[in-house]
């Protein structure tokens, strides 16, 4: 919830401020709530903002009673001057995948229609996720990935003319997002390595590879668009952080498509 907030913001070039969760229960289950806000509040640590307020509900009808909903959102500030449009894309620039920590919180539907259509347990069906073998439940329980820092840090070494968090949609329906009218982005399928978790879905599901990558993010959770010239400073700088990063292709003269994969 924080994650999917807090990327949103950071791709328009603010600084995440303070965030205010909503939690609705048809009864309140204390050490439940707990440990939701408890989370909540680890994912402000981790960008950097603070949780500030928020609403319990505890509405008896509307929700079974251990069902629960949560909402929030995220307020960021940036100087008027610094914030990420994308009007300064041009063609060669180059285009710097970060990779995500795994599904994230978009194509679950999917997942799930995958996983009943195959009778597949969570539990007892493995895969290999940051190379350990763990249960496929716990591979799709990974949090998502919060890019606060490593942004901030790389806004320090290079220009970033764009960014893209890539959430519902995939790289086809997002990455466009961020480029002027006169510009499509060319991307090299071969250019990073897709986890196991993807390559699983596609294979029970019987997906189609363009299906696959409007539905899911494949591996890559933010794409920044730099110059050329600073490509490799910023590789270099999101390696420093600790991030897996690709070079995944670059800006091009506009196309029939949007995005071009080669």
């Amino acid at each position: 919830l924080v994650a999917m907030c807090v990327n949103d913001l950071l791709v328009s070039g603010a600084e995440p401020l303070f965030f205010l969760d909503y939690y609705a229960s048809g009864k309140l289950e204390v050490d439940q709530a707990a440990d939701i806000i408890s989370g909540i509040a680890e994912g402000c640590r981790q960008s950097g903002c603070a949780l500030v307020g928020g609403e319990t509900a505890e509405l008896p009808g509307l929700y079974a009673e251990k069902d629960y909903d949560l909402a929030g959102f995220c307020v960021g500030v940036a100087e008027k001057a610094k914030i990420i449009t994308g009007e300064t894309i041009k063609a060669g620039d180059q285009l710097i995948g970060i990779a995500s920590s795994g599904i994230h919180s978009n194509g679950y539907s999917l997942v799930r229609k995958v996983l009943s259509a195959n009778n597949i347990s969570l539990t007892e069906q493995k895969i290999e996720h940051k190379g350990q073998e763990v249960s496929i439940g716990e591979a799709l329980l990974e949090p998502t990935k919060i890019y606060a820092k490593a942004v901030k840090e790389l806004q320090t070494k290079v220009e970033v003319k764009g960014m893209a968090h890539i959430t519902g949609g995939g790289i086809t329906e997002n990455l466009p997002r961020v480029l002027p009218e006169n510009a499509s982005a060319e991307i090299r399928l071969d250019s990073w390595e897709k986890p196991a978790l993807f390559n699983f879905m596609q294979k029970h599901g019987n997906i189609a590879e363009p299906e696959m990558l409007k539905t899911f993010n494949m591996g890559i959770g933010m794409i920044v668009v730099v110059s050329a010239e600073q490509k490799d400073a910023a590789l270099a700088a999101l390696k420093e952080l600790g991030e897996t990063a690709y070079h995944l292709g670059q800006i091009i003269d506009q196309q029939e498509t949007a995005v071009v994969y080669k």
